[in-house]
């Protein structure tokens, strides 16, 4: 589904399965946003060669927080696409692969990390910041271009990131919300559910958020 110029998504609707939406944005790169779990990147190829792109065609996955349903696939991704996601979501990603049994890092080794601060790929910019509460290093990426906000799990329409996973903290969460608020946003998109589209409608949801659930948090 193309939301604006050069950006596209892959909202996942299917209530039988846990997979994340997914983002594709063209410019002089090509970036895919949460590529989701493998077993369900079908949806995502299929996406893909709709919009006549193969995953070969991929320069850069970023990774807005390293839960399988978000990171999974990263793994199927060969270079030169080059994989990003902060410091502290790769130490916690090879955590949870440890868990499960998988060697440490084997698969998703990132080429470079995400910091807070503007990131400039060929010849689109963004902004990053480090938006812990869901994770550790979750990152929420800003697209002054469109005023477009990649918010991962931190917030969705009409809710807030779980905080009861492991690396959790509502406190933390509560944070990171305050600090996205405060940007010019006219689309918001979620790791899991619709966007929210239209400036009043992102202001409408972040009072929302914060009277609904912030002193749950």
């Amino acid at each position: 589904m193309k939301i604006a110029e050069n950006l596209y998504a892959f909202i996942w609707r299917n209530p039988q399965a846990n997979n994340c939406n997914t983002y594709l944005i063209k410019g002089s790169k090509t970036i895919l946003i949460d590529p989701g779990h493998i077993h369900l990147f079908d949806y995502v190829r299929s996406g893909l060669l709709d919009l006549d792109l193969t995953p070969e065609q991929i320069d850069l996955i970023l990774i807005t927080h390293a839960h399988p349903d978000h990171l999974e696939a990263a793994a199927l991704f060969e270079k030169p696409a080059l994989l990003t996601m902060s410091q502290a979501e790769f130490d916690f990603a090879k955590q949870w692969l440890k868990r499960f049994g998988r060697e440490a890092g084997a698969g998703i080794d990132p080429d470079f990390f995400l910091q807070d601060g503007d990131l400039i790929i060929g010849d689109l910019s963004f902004q990053v910041m480090i938006t812990p509460g869901h994770s550790p290093g979750s990152i929420c990426l800003y697209w002054p271009e469109h005023k477009a906000l990649f918010t991962g799990d931190l917030v969705f329409n009409q809710g807030v990131g779980r905080t009861d996973l492991p690396g959790g903290n509502g406190a933390l969460l509560k944070e990171s919300i305050q600090q996205i608020a405060c940007l010019d946003i006219e689309l918001l998109l979620s790791g899991h559910g619709e966007m929210v589209k239209g400036k009043k409608a992102v202001e409408s949801n972040f009072r929302m958020i914060e009277s609904t659930w912030f002193d749950y948090l």
